[in-house]
């Protein structure tokens, strides 16, 4: 028989993924993939029942309905500075999953390189191999997760033809600086790079931290493909709406990308959701005191067991420390508290380059009785796991 490709032999499933499943398995408390448990925006809800007899049911134009990508630029015009044109510099996707991949296939060639920072979401490894190209991994160091210019500019030096940047970040919570933006902006500039970002968690900050958009800096638009999804924002996954805003010239060619890929995002969904991009800035307000309130509520629960762990500044992941259980394998003893303590969690070296197998990755996107569940069953991971 004929053989395989190579470029899926480095790569596994998702292990995110998977440990949704094994919760299933077990009956676990899913802190795992990092999705809600409570419900969508009410007024999005009912926009989506009016549409449900009469549609749009078909196609809708495949870089995105008119009035959704106008909506989408009226919303992120004042927040990102600059003056987007929804015809030209946006195209809308099934989610950010394709947004990234979109922009990579866009951006880079085969043989080409691309820097990672480590810690990473597990699919921008997947992505670059999937196109062709090769990460170049740069450590975000622990705790405070900075990286070391030195180690920045040495990867640059071999002429990446992108960067990758999540932020705020998963899994470790980063927001980075103004500062540290500024000498990422710098080197992609000096090393002509492009800069894809990843910034679903936009609108989940913790103060005093402040999001900055990379495409905002000083001469960065040109060189940005700015990645993002209503996902995280309006607790709706499993819509799959994500976006790409770009200069004109990088959008044409996405456009074809994403074309190829999907055709297009889902009619109804996209219809359904320019309600949520027309709410005013107190939902977003309201957002970041509700995310705040379910970090405290599981920061202080951990606290309480006695579990180290990461403060995050954005998103909603909490990385613990579990060296002290004596497990040289992460997933195995992610498998493990799954089925004894009932609680799950993503294996730490999913998401690092370093040889790192004493960390997992829990989220709080949850409702407070799910997170006080968890809480509880954690209460008891030492009698049940210490070796």
């Amino acid at each position: 028989m004929p053989q395989l490709s190579d470029r899926t032999k480095n790569f596994t499933d998702s292990v995110i993924r998977r440990m949704t499943r094994i919760s299933l398995q077990y009956d676990a408390v899913n802190l795992s993939q990092g999705f809600p448990d409570f419900a969508p925006p009410r007024e999005i809800l009912e926009r989506l029942a009016e549409l449900s007899p009469d549609g749009p049911h078909q196609y809708s134009l495949t870089w995105g309905a008119q009035n959704f990508r106008e909506a989408l630029a009226e919303k992120q015009i004042p927040r990102m500075g600059i003056p987007l044109d929804p015809n030209s510099e946006m195209v809308v996707t099934c989610g950010s999953t394709e947004a990234m991949m979109a922009a990579m296939i866009t951006v880079t060639n085969p043989g080409d390189k691309v820097i990672v920072f480590s810690p990473f979401y597990e699919n921008y490894t997947a992505d670059t191999i999937l196109s062709g190209a090769e990460p170049i991994y740069v450590s975000l160091h622990p705790p405070t997760f900075e990286f070391r210019v030195d180690e920045l500019e040495a990867a640059f030096k071999q002429r990446p033809k992108a960067l990758i940047l999540c932020n705020p970040s998963n899994p470790c919570g980063k927001v980075f600086t103004y500062d540290e933006l500024k000498i990422i902006a710098d080197f992609a500039e000096k090393y002509d790079t492009f800069v894809i970002t990843d910034e679903v968690y936009e609108h989940i900050i913790y103060e005093p931290h402040k999001h900055v958009y990379f495409a905002s800096l000083p001469g960065m638009f040109e060189r940005t493909i700015s990645c993002s999804s209503l996902s995280k924002t309006y607790s709706i996954t499993g819509w799959r709406l994500g976006y790409i805003i770009a200069p004109a010239r990088v959008i044409d060619v996405a456009k074809k990308v994403h074309d190829f890929l999907t055709v297009g995002a889902a009619a109804p969904l996209q219809e359904a959701a320019i309600v949520g991009l027309k709410f005013g800035e107190e939902y977003y307000l309201d957002l970041q005191k509700k995310y705040t309130q379910k970090r405290e509520l599981l920061i202080s629960g951990l606290d309480s067991i006695g579990i180290t762990h990461t403060n995050p500044e954005g998103a909603y992941y909490i990385l613990l420390d579990v060296s002290e259980f004596g497990y040289t394998n992460d997933l195995e003893f992610c498998e493990v508290l799954a089925r004894e303590v009932g609680v799950g969690a993503v294996p730490g070296s999913s998401f690092f380059k370093e040889d790192i197998h004493h960390l997992i990755r829990l989220h709080f996107a949850k409702k407070e009785d799910t997170l006080n569940e968890a809480l509880n069953r954690l209460q008891h991971i030492r009698t049940k796991l210490l070796k």
